[in-house]
């Protein structure tokens, strides 16, 4: 933006041309108005730098710019990528027309020279910023691929060590837990004693959940294969998670609008939405209850979930690490249970995306496709 301000293009009519409202619009688009405020001091500085008439209207029109533009920030970015190349060149094609229309009446010029000037500048405008729009958006593409491969090779990690060693772990437990229950049953054993016995019972049965959480990337999809509408799992899994919702004062709202069809496998479905719910209601019991919304509907070929609570809500970097194995926001959570969630999505050829903010909630959105079979 400051070379195309201190080099600009120089016309034989009079008037100059430059580039510098490509980058200021698209980082008014992506970042708001925070990320562009640095540029719109900069833009302003290095045009009173240069000098020369015209300044006045530059800054005027700059704020202007700065002032409208990023409001449109939010609404841009829950755009596809093809929409957000569309929209950016729009907006380019508005900005421009608008200081080409301020510049006309200014000057008071409209001969055939300023508007071939008008009708280029607005063509370049547009040209250029679709031109790096479709790359920002390849870049992204190429970031989200490669996440997702990423996110596919821990998936099968932890499968693979889940099948080998999940069931030797589990017959140890079972038959130190038969043993330690005998022994609380003994008459023999103090009381003292009796509270070492429950509290090492207590940690076998952490112990036997973790395994069976390990358990569930191994088991075979091929038992509980259902072809449906997730009507029977959506309702099946509401009616669990009431009682708990309501020991923590969150109320529960429930929507269903979805005639597509999938196959899956029903218990780790069923598994999958329990583990969101209950971290929702997790979330708001630190704020003393809420609303866990889950509504669901069908949009393009796609079944969509929506999942929202107005819990505690989460960081960016905290979003950005769910799903990997061990990593929990709870004190006692070992991240396993949203590790799960991540696996049993990805087998059905689904993407979660998560959007969630400080003290306001947390909203999952689980797209899933639908085979034309």
């Amino acid at each position: 933006m400051i070379l195309c301000i201190i080099k600009p293009i120089k016309l034989d009519i009079g008037f100059i041309f430059d580039l510098r409202y490509i980058p200021f619009i698209i980082v008014a688009l992506f970042g708001g108005r925070k990320s562009v405020f640095p540029l719109y001091i900069i833009l302003n500085a290095c045009r009173f730098y240069v000098g020369g008439p015209g300044m006045l209207e530059s800054f005027l029109f700059s704020t202007g710019a700065f002032i409208l533009i990023p409001v449109y920030s939010k609404t841009f970015l829950k755009l596809d990528s093809r929409g957000r190349v569309v929209a950016a060149a729009a907006i380019a094609f508005l900005t421009m027309g608008c200081y080409l229309a301020t510049l006309s009446l200014i000057l008071g010029v409209s001969d055939r020279q300023f508007q071939t000037l008008a009708w280029n500048a607005l063509t370049t405008y547009v040209g250029v910023i679709s031109v790096i729009m479709i790359l920002i958006e390849k870049i992204l593409i190429n970031f989200k691929n490669r996440e997702r491969i990423l996110q596919s090779e821990r998936l099968k990690v932890v499968s693979q060590l889940a099948a080998s060693v999940s069931h030797e772990i589990r017959n140890p437990l079972t038959v130190t837990s038969g043993f330690l229950q005998m022994l609380q049953k003994s008459a023999t054993i103090t009381p003292e004693e009796k509270k070492f016995v429950d509290l090492s019972l207590q940690e076998l049965n952490r112990a036997e959940k973790i395994v069976s959480d390990y358990l569930s990337f191994a088991k075979p999809q091929s038992e509980n294969l259902v072809y449906s509408n997730m009507i029977d799992e959506l309702e099946y899994t509401k009616n669990v998670i009431m009682p708990y919702a309501s020991i923590h004062a969150v109320e529960v709202k429930f929507s269903f609008s979805n005639s597509l069809r999938i196959r899956y496998d029903r218990n780790q479905i069923q598994q999958c939405l329990i583990n969101i719910y209950k971290n929702g209601i997790e979330a708001m019991k630190e704020t003393g209850g809420g609303i866990l919304s889950i509504d669901v509907a069908e949009r393009k070929q796609h079944i969509v979930i929506s999942i929202r609570d107005t819990g505690i809500g989460m960081t960016k970097e905290e979003i950005s690490r769910l799903g990997k194995p061990y990593y929990s926001t709870k004190a006692e959570g070992t991240g396993l249970g949203m590790l799960m969630v991540y696996s049993t999505i990805d087998k059905v050829k689904g993407v979660i995306e998560v959007e969630s903010e400080k003290g306001i909630g947390t909203t999952f959105l689980i797209t899933i496709p639908v085979s034309d079979r």
